[in-house]
């Protein structure tokens, strides 16, 4: 149900979904943003914002044990709406990635 309604919503913004993490992240301007975990959501929204989302309720994203800089874990998001625009708001700080080449084998 996250995934159906966070891939509505990340429509209009031209994101790219993939498989990562044992959900769908979306990808906007070749930047990982936002995305489903088991847990939740995971949202990108940059380290000075971390004390604003955790505010709001989140909690810093955990890697292996590890906090990740910039990213926060939601367990049970009541507006994707907001953590959409905050995820937004930080990747519009970040540069365009250039799209990757597959390698091709013989």
């Amino acid at each position: 149900m996250l995934d159906q309604s966070l891939t509505a919503l990340m429509a209009p913004h031209g994101a790219e979904a993939r498989r990562m993490f044992d959900g769908t992240c979306f990808m906007v301007n070749g930047n990982l943003m936002i995305g489903t975990h088991k847990d939740g959501l995971i949202v990108r929204i940059g380290a000075e914002a971390v004390e604003q989302g955790q505010a709001l309720g989140a909690r810093p994203m955990l890697m292996a044990g590890r906090p990740m800089k910039g990213w926060v874990s939601v367990a049970a998001p009541e507006d994707l709406t907001l953590w959409i625009d905050l995820a937004m708001a930080f990747n519009r700080t970040l540069p365009r990635k250039a799209a990757k080449r597959r390698s091709r084998k013989a």
